[in-house]
């Protein structure tokens, strides 16, 4: 986004326009350029219209190709317009193609676009462009996403088996507690005391749902969109991921699992040009609320001079491993390098334990649901088995 800073310098007083991805990232570049920011005001950008979310892998990988082409930056943007569609996404396109003629660099564009444009895509553009090699950048950011993509396809394709599992168990236990047993009720009413405890339990409960089902149902329902709502608040969502990092298993593969992400994007930045201070500030939102103070005092180490292998493992950021990839990448040079070799080591452990679970789980959930509808089935026949066997 843009802003407008009236600061001082060895002419005087001046006011700067300066593109920046937020006001701490603005208040950097004025001091690099060693000006003393006195206000800091974000301008007024362009009036947005309502528009289409651009599918942000394919619209990168379309724009490297015809820069690959020889087009420059402009005429890939008119070209990406011209062939779209959609006219959201082609009305997007025209406003960024008549911002860069108005000379506005690739970066604010964007920049004024943030819910088509992420941050880290912004940064991933506006560092490329002060060392001109955009195409390079564009092309890191799209192997990221696509790894990205990659972890959480694995995580989502593992988890729906047991999901549908766990759906057709609570659906039929529902049709037995709430079609077949109350009619089953009816049958045992003339027994009485004479079933057992267990049965006569479960005829009460198909008996008071044959009485008050309707008002049951509307009880049921209320609940079931309270703890949704209840659930779809971050706050909750937050305290539910508080407790399952304190599970021994769970949590210590959801901190590697965040820690992935972390190196993986802080890579990125760092091989596109971006000073590691501010690559940890924009990646900062990827950890959890509980790991968030960790990274903001390795954050404020490095700020302070300390090396990133020695803040990092300072603050519980490193495995073993990754503390000694992270030393090997610092005397090498190429900590951007390492920090994707680390992500990438991250990711093949998570997803043999992705593996390992999947198969422990599927079998356990498939007996506790089949165990669940078996006890409901036997104490609806076991009165008729006793009559039978009393008759004989």
């Amino acid at each position: 986004m843009e802003f407008r800073a009236k600061a001082l310098s060895a002419a005087g007083v001046m006011v700067y326009p300066i593109n920046a991805v937020d006001e701490a990232d603005a208040r950097r570049q004025l001091g690099e350029r060693g000006l003393q920011v006195i206000t800091l005001t974000a301008s007024r950008t362009w009036r947005r219209s309502k528009s289409s979310k651009i599918p942000l892998v394919n619209f990168t990988q379309e724009l490297v190709a015809l820069l690959d082409a020889g087009l420059s930056l402009t005429e890939s943007i008119d070209t990406l317009s011209e062939k779209e569609a959609d006219p959201g996404i082609k009305r997007t396109l025209f406003q960024i193609r008549n911002r860069l003629f108005e000379g506005q660099t690739l970066s604010a564009c964007l920049g004024e676009l943030p819910t088509s444009f992420p941050p880290l895509y912004v940064a991933t553009v506006r560092a490329s462009e002060r060392t001109g090699a955009i195409r390079e950048a564009l092309v890191r950011f799209v192997a990221y996403q696509q790894q990205v993509d990659i972890l959480r396809k694995s995580l989502v394709n593992a988890s729906i088996y047991p999901a549908v599992l766990a759906v057709a168990g609570t659906l039929v236990t529902i049709f037995l507690m709430s079609y077949v047993v109350p009619r089953f009720s009816g049958i045992y009413e003339d027994l009485g005391s004479d079933l057992p405890f267990a049965s006569r339990m479960l005829m009460q409960w198909g008996q008071l749902l044959r009485a008050h089902g309707l008002l049951i149902f509307v009880i049921f329902a209320s609940i079931c969109g309270i703890g949704g709502y209840v659930l779809s608040r971050p706050q909750t969502r937050a305290a539910f991921g508080r407790q399952v990092a304190k599970i021994p298993a769970f949590g210590a593969k959801l901190r590697v699992y965040q820690l992935a992400r972390l190196y993986r994007t802080v890579g990125m930045l760092l091989r596109g040009g971006t000073p590691a201070v501010s690559a940890f500030d924009m990646s900062a939102g990827l950890l959890s609320a509980s790991m968030r103070p960790a990274l903001a005092a390795a954050t404020r180490a490095v700020r302070e001079g300390q090396s990133i292998a020695n803040a990092l493992e300072q603050h519980e950021l490193t495995t073993h491993v990754a503390a000694r990839m992270l030393r090997v990448g610092e005397r090498s040079g190429n900590m951007g390098e390492m920090m994707e070799r680390i992500a990438a080591f991250y990711d093949e452990e998570l997803g043999r334990w992705v593996q390992f679970m999947t198969r422990l789980i599927e079998p356990v959930l498939m007996t506790v649901i089949g165990l669940i509808i078996g006890v409901i089935v036997v104490l609806m026949y076991f009165p008729i088995f006793e009559l039978a066997g009393s008759i004989r």
